[in-house]
């Protein structure tokens, strides 16, 4: 065939795959049975039947992506599967089996060769045993008009171009060993074993007839301590079989890389993150492109399962994009853009999953019940009534398993008791600047903004921040409490919810600092004044940002003062009938300016550690609590990490948080940022809930989670999983006062219960608002609710 005669839509002739991996083999027969006249080479360093993986698992929806991409290797494919719907989980002598999760199961090996035998016949040159050790002699050498670089995870293309792919590599923390056995197993098995140097676990799954792959993995340290790094294969392989012995039924674990010395064969997965995905080369005066694919482009860790799925559905993506009109050029820029957006979220779901496996002692404490629970919810792509969906009846015995063997309701709606206080459900009002106060005075806005909430089925609402000081309030329209007309106001809301409502209320105690003595928000958040502005105290003389004016640093006798405001304004609080009391401690005000490296700078004893950056909001918060009524819960709000080079991390939120416990806080309130301007969160879907997740579990105290909480899936997964105690909701209850009726009612619709506690007289009239909202017609609610207005007049 003279190629030259065959160009393509996208003006292509030739393609170079250089990796025989199923990113590059996959590609190549989609390219070639989509455009015959393609003159297509895989060029891979190993023989045909070479691989040291064992099975690969890919999801019911891969294999779907696969049939609508090309039905005849998916058949082939599908033929080779080993399917199955459960996963089990061993842990401390017990186990939990879930169904509905949908995996298949091939021997790595047998997918290499049916893409390879699927190449071969549409006709794809497949060369084997050639070392790509010069992937631009390679392009000249096959006249490529494109080059994918498909040469897997230490590929050599992707260093070579480092500085334009910009690759992130993170070596994560776990060593694990990719071995096989005779062993069968009927669903995705998870075993977890403890030692006395720490956990190992296992990841075992049937591929074939015969054989599974059977994934050990532990803590680096762990794996130290019992001198694996030290062993040669066949001694770390016995110490593996007595440990997991109970999982083997007597057959032996078994290595297919015994080529290698040593314990070379127990790596640390690296995460692997490009910035780019596409470089251009010249070759021989033509400019060709070359495109990461697979595992040179990214990684996704084994615990989800998704290397291979990332590879295969590169391919199709980028197969699909040259299926289109427009140049080479164009087809590469839509490739990089779409599929690293998908490949983003697959990652972050990886991470999440990763992190959970690096800290299983941190739920070894849970019941097994729990533990399983939140394994399986590890990724956050897995929620709670997906896991409906999956399997009904043990979600349903689950929850019922939650609430001590009662009649199982939504997490979500299940009474929280802390202290004497008892809340009717888990979902909490967030506090939210309304900006609506005059001389510190609340008005009838915050009295209509928190009633509507309190009777909109949230278990508690929260007051904005508010100042003990004149000078400690953020803008001239925010709240204070340290004069009689304030504590009248708030004490007018706090009998309102009380009385009309079975809500409770809470206030937030915080003075602004160095962020203080600025415009509402929607004049400028966190902007100075134009006039008028005041005098600002901060831990050291530092600055918000460079347009905010400079604070001066507290003195001793500062201090003093300061503590005796906020001594004053608890009393008050306690005197209004507020049922919650919360110290803010984040968000760059005054006490996280202590806390924060970034904004305390001082030589004294409340600079330097972490300790003595402590030092002044523990004090200010014992003295709060020596004065706030024992049987009422207090709790703080921290920032879990700056998010600013330097800045606190989630290691330095535990002991913050631990010593505030030790303080007697009963609650942890776990926000993060906004401690200076540089601060740059990694935003997504509850995005702070793994600060709350590991405070709670590793410090042992109630926490709430916050920040992109948006709907009662979310929720129910939270609080299932104990990565919070509660969960407080903000721009959702703004758009919706009767946010959690309206997420219950739509839980209702599902057969889950509401608590009989749960509810007034009048929470029920809302609550049918809220269900007719759901289930019936716009006019039954618009009529409902016509009704309700009457009754209220």
């Amino acid at each position: 065939m003279n190629s030259l005669t065959h160009v393509s839509a996208n003006g292509l002739r030739r393609i170079l795959c250089i990796g025989g991996g199923p990113a590059g083999l996959y590609f190549a027969l989609l390219m070639k049975a989509r455009q015959p006249s393609l003159q297509i080479t895989v060029v891979e360093r190993n023989r045909p039947f070479d691989t040291f993986g064992w099975g690969v698992v890919l999801s019911d929806q891969t294999l779907a992506n696969l049939v609508e991409a090309d039905p005849v290797s998916a058949h082939l494919i599908g033929e080779a599967f080993h399917h199955w719907d459960d996963i089990q989980v061993f842990f401390k002598g017990g186990q939990v089996r879930s169904g509905g999760h949908g995996f298949c199961g091939v021997g790595r090996k047998r997918l290499l060769n049916i893409l390879q035998e699927r190449c071969l016949a549409l006709g794809v040159d497949l060369v084997f045993e050639c070392d790509a050790a010069d992937d631009q002699a390679l392009a000249a050498q096959y006249d490529a008009d494109l080059v994918i670089a498909c040469d897997g995870l230490n590929s050599r293309i992707r260093q070579r171009y480092a500085d334009v792919f910009q690759p992130d590599i993170d070596l994560r923390k776990c060593r694990f060993v990719w071995l096989g056995t005779h062993q069968t197993f009927d669903a995705f098995t998870f075993a977890f074993e403890q030692t006395e140097h720490g956990w190992f676990q296992a990841h075992a799954y049937q591929f074939d007839d015969d054989t599974s792959t059977f994934i050990v993995e532990t803590l680096e340290e762990t794996w130290k301590a019992h001198g694996l790094d030290a062993m040669e294969q066949p001694e770390a392989i016995a110490f593996c079989e007595k440990l997991f012995a109970a999982y083997l039924g007597g057959h032996a674990l078994i290595s297919n890389a015994t080529h290698l010395r040593g314990s070379a064969n127990w790596i640390r997965f690296p995460r692997v993150v490009c910035k780019h995905w596409v470089h251009r080369i010249d070759v021989a005066g033509k400019t060709v492109p070359v495109v990461l694919m697979g595992d040179a482009a990214h990684t996704a860790h084994f615990s989800i399962g998704s290397g291979t799925k990332l590879a295969l559905e590169d391919a199709i993506d980028l197969a699909n994009a040259f299926a289109q009109d427009g140049s080479v050029d164009e087809v590469l820029t839509h490739y990089e853009a779409t599929r690293g957006v998908e490949v983003l979220k697959i990652q972050n779901a990886a991470r999440n999953s990763t992190e959970w496996f690096e800290n299983v002692d941190r739920y070894s404490g849970m019941p097994i019940e729990q533990f399983a629970y939140s394994m399986l919810t590890r990724s956050q792509r897995i929620s709670h009534e997906n896991l409906r969906l999956r399997d009904a009846a043990w979600l349903g015995g689950y929850e019922q398993w939650l609430t001590g063997g009662k009649k199982a309701i939504a997490p979500m709606l299940m009474p929280f008791t802390v202290r004497g206080l008892t809340l009717k459900n888990r979902i909490v009002v967030s506090p939210m600047a309304t900006y609506s106060a005059v001389d510190g005075v609340p008005q009838d806005f915050l009295l209509v903004h928190l009633g509507a909430r309190a009777l909109g089925g949230a278990a508690l609402v929260m007051v904005e921040m508010t100042s003990p000081t004149p000078e400690g309030r953020i803008t001239p329209a925010c709240t204070g409490l340290y004069n009689e007309a304030q504590s009248a106001a708030f004490t007018r809301i706090v009998d309102f919810v009380h009385a009309q409502s079975s809500a409770k209320v809470g206030i937030q105690l915080g003075h602004s600092g160095p962020k203080g003595s600025t415009q509402v928000g929607w004049e400028g958040t966190d902007e100075p004044l134009p006039a008028g502005n005041w005098p600002l105290l901060a831990a050291s003389a530092i600055a918000y940002g460079a347009q905010n004016q400079l604070p001066a640093a507290v003195t001793r006798a500062d201090m003093d003062t300061l503590r005796e405001q906020f001594v004053a304004s608890t009393v008050r609080a306690a005197a209004a009938g507020f049922d919650w009391l919360e110290l803010h401690a984040a968000h760059g005000y005054l006490l996280a300016a202590f806390l924060s490296p970034l904004t305390n700078l001082r030589e004294d004893d409340y600079g330097g550690c972490l300790a003595n950056r402590l030092r002044y909001p523990l004090e200010v918060f014992a003295a709060m609590r020596a004065v706030w009524p024992t049987d009422r819960p207090m709790s703080v709000r921290i920032s879990a990490h700056d998010w600013t080079p330097g800045g606190n991390t989630d290691d330095d939120a535990i002991a913050m948080a631990r010593a505030f416990k030790d303080a007697g806080a009963d609650v942890i309130d776990v926000s993060s940022g906004q401690t200076t301007r540089a601060a740059r969160p990694i935003y997504g879907r509850m995005y702070q809930t793994p600060f709350s997740d590991r405070i709670r579990n590793e410090v042992g105290i109630a926490t709430i989670a916050v920040g992109a909480i948006t709907d009662a899936d979310q929720a129910n997964s939270i609080i299932a999983a104990g990565r919070a105690d509660l969960c407080a909701v903000a721009r959702p209850h703004l758009a919706d006062p009767a946010w959690t009726l309206h997420e219950a009612a739509k839980l209702q619709s599902r057969a889950v219960e509401w608590p009989k506690q749960y509810l007034s007289g009048r929470d029920q009239l809302y609550r049918e608002i809220a269900k007719q909202k759901e289930m019936s017609t716009p006019a039954a609610a618009t009529g409902l609710a016509a009704k309700t207005t009457a009754n209220e007049e």
